[in-house]
């Protein structure tokens, strides 16, 4: 079944029609279909993890996470990547399996690093040196050894992407940079010590890419890095993990399969390893958006239309930056149409406004369309991921519901707020 189609004028997503959804939920709504969820893991697996043994994938929470997509990433086998303590108790509330989890992001406090611990996470990402330290301290106290890899910024200048979603350049927040005199030690402090087995290298060269040379790039650092180790300190790297950023389909995009990107990273450390004459590592990516944006949309409700002479026409919705705020933030461009006039022919380009009092609210610009009507359902494509987990409460709207679509059924994922939700960590307070 496929993820989207129109019947009779009208948007259905995996077999259910937009407009029973919107009746039964309301808008804003998240959709999101579990077919498509299922279809893009099965590219995954016949790509990667059933064509390449000694694989792994780790899905990125943080394009999308909360109980039930927990629940779906366990039954499918796949691994989690999690950044937050919040993210990890997620996951630890689903009982989802603490060796099936890794602890990546910059900044982890204490407290975020003794729950990984205690929980047993399969490996923990260090991000700088100061990471190093409390890992080093708990485990001591707690007497466990964690399994950790190092973050390393590899350094990469010309990275076809946002500046905002570029990751892998010299000057990043993340990861522990090439200067000899920062790593050298960093390397030979964590082979010799005794409360953390070190894996290898972990590496993320940004996001949305649709060109695969910035990851060539960077696992050619990676596997420098690789050959130095081995060679001055005889240590085997057992574990080099890719990153995502895998591009995805958004309005005009050819979407590459993830074999363009997969292909030529996997021979490369085939080729590598066997120079070396080591036995080849364990590989694991670490795809977020890939798997889920494309498997989403939002449902908005056609509010006031606004015609300027000679200049546009603002169609405004009743959502906007609080459900998806990467138009604002970073220029981000989505399509859409109308989920209840699918078949009518597209007219004139409006230009699709959020109800929050920010001129910057501006879901699309100039998308062709039919004549909106109040009260008509416009669709906006592609929001699986990054939509519901960088939502807010701005102008104290309510946070949208999401709903799981598959095969004709739909289900509840994510509650939508109330106004009761808004103020319920509120205090009124007594000063004189």
């Amino acid at each position: 079944m496929p993820m989207k189609e129109i019947r009779e004028n009208t948007l259905y997503v995996d077999g259910v029609s937009a407009l029973d959804l919107v009746e039964d939920y309301g808008t804003p709504l998240y959709v999101l279909s579990k077919t498509a969820i299922e279809e893009r893991i099965g590219e995954l697996r016949t790509s990667f993890l059933d064509k390449y043994p000694k694989t792994r994938v780790a899905y990125a929470a943080k394009a999308f996470m909360c109980k039930a997509m927990v629940q779906i990433i366990e039954e499918e086998g796949l691994g989690l990547d999690v950044v937050s303590g919040g993210e990890l108790y997620t996951a630890m509330a689903m009982d989802f399996p603490p060796e099936r989890i890794e602890f990546n992001g910059n900044n982890k406090s204490y407290e975020e690093l003794a729950m990984a611990i205690d929980y047993g996470v399969g490996r923990i990402i260090i991000d700088g040196m100061g990471e190093l330290d409390k890992i080093e301290a708990l485990c001591q106290e707690k007497n466990k050894k964690a399994q950790v890899l190092y973050r390393i910024s590899p350094g990469i200048s010309n990275i076809k992407t946002h500046k905002y979603m570029s990751t892998g350049m010299a000057d990043s927040k993340f990861g522990i940079p090439l200067e000899e005199g920062i790593l050298q030690g960093a390397l030979e402090r964590a082979i010799q010590s005794d409360h953390v087995d070190f894996y290898g290298f972990h590496f993320h060269v940004g996001s949305q890419l649709l060109d695969n040379q910035s990851h060539l790039e960077g696992l050619g650092v990676i596997l420098d890095l690789v050959e130095e180790v081995y060679k001055k300190f005889g240590h085997r790297i057992r574990e080099i993990n890719l990153g995502g950023g895998f591009g995805v389909h958004y309005t005009h995009q050819d979407r590459p399969p993830f074999a363009y990107f997969l292909d030529p990273l996997m021979a490369m450390i085939g080729k590598r390893y066997d120079i070396m004459g080591l036995e080849r590592p364990q590989v694991v990516i670490e795809p977020g958006r890939s798997l889920v944006a494309e498997a989403g949309l939002t449902l908005y409700r056609v509010g006031d239309i606004k015609k300027i002479p000679g200049i546009r026409t603002y169609v405004s919705v009743d959502g906007g930056m609080t459900d998806n705020i990467r138009p604002a933030l970073y220029q981000a461009e989505y399509t859409g149409l109308l989920a209840n006039r699918a078949q009518e022919e597209e007219e004139a380009p409006f230009t699709i406004a959020g109800k929050c009092c920010e001129s910057g609210d501006i879901l699309i610009k100039d998308l062709a369309l039919p004549t909106p009507k109040e009260g008509d359902l416009l669709a906006v494509l592609s929001t699986g991921a990054y939509g519901y987990s960088m939502a807010s409460n701005y102008n104290r709207l309510p946070t949208a519901p999401v709903v799981l679509v598959s095969r004709g059924k739909s289900q509840v994922m994510v509650q939508g707020q109330t106004y009761e939700d808004l103020i319920r960590n509120d205090r009124e307070v007594q000063l004189k």
